[in-house]
């Protein structure tokens, strides 16, 4: 028998908050010899994807001044302020023919490694949408085949991907991760513990 073509497998890494809460932009705060976003790009360069799209809005200027997206495929979405759902949906068109599988991560998650995202696709078999189930719960990044890509496109607000996730739960794969749900940077107490996580890995 022949065997499957490999699935052509995108990231989106979804970097276009306007960081309200936070006060600044999340993306842009230091960490290690970069920012948060530097380490997420890096976490998608690393997992040996096809393509890496990054979504970005609220200070796309000064992103694009200071991270390094060599190799990614930046989209600005005009509507950021609308909840993460728009840049999803304006980031798909970027993506490349024949894209099988996106992945989405977080531009202010910067605890996601390279082998949770290999552990998605792995454990992921032919789901529809495949989820990280770590020791306390689901979390990024999460899988989506090409046949939820019209459903995404239609999503709205910032939980849209979760309601995604409740409409079609029949149809979503739990994949084992070990560790705790990786800390998203939403508070300046969020940035302290990404801080002294990286720390104590080190």
């Amino acid at each position: 028998m022949p065997t499957r073509p490999e699935p052509r497998v995108a990231a989106l890494v979804l970097a276009a908050g306007a960081s309200t809460r936070y006060g600044s932009p999340k993306q842009l705060l230091q960490y290690g010899d970069g920012v948060l976003l530097d380490a997420v790009l890096a976490t998608a360069r690393a997992s040996s994807l096809d393509q890496i799209v990054v979504a970005l809005g609220g200070a796309a200027a000064q992103v694009r001044k200071m991270v390094d997206t060599a190799g990614c495929d930046v989209v600005e979405n005009p509507d950021f302020s609308s909840g993460c759902s728009s840049s999803i949906a304006s980031s798909l068109p970027a993506l490349g023919p024949g894209t099988d599988v996106l992945v989405l991560l977080l531009g202010d998650q910067p605890g996601v490694r390279p082998e949770s995202v290999r552990l998605l696709l792995e454990g992921r078999g032919d789901a529809a949408i495949a989820v990280c189930r770590y020791d306390d719960g689901i979390g990024h990044p999460f899988a989506f085949s090409r046949s939820t890509f019209a459903d995404l496109a239609g999503l709205h607000g910032d939980k849209g991907v979760w309601r995604l996730l409740d409409q079609r739960a029949a149809e979503v794969a739990e994949v084992p991760v070990a560790g705790r749900i990786p800390v998203d940077v939403d508070t300046e107490e969020d940035y302290d513990t990404v801080l002294a996580e990286r720390r104590g890995a080190r």
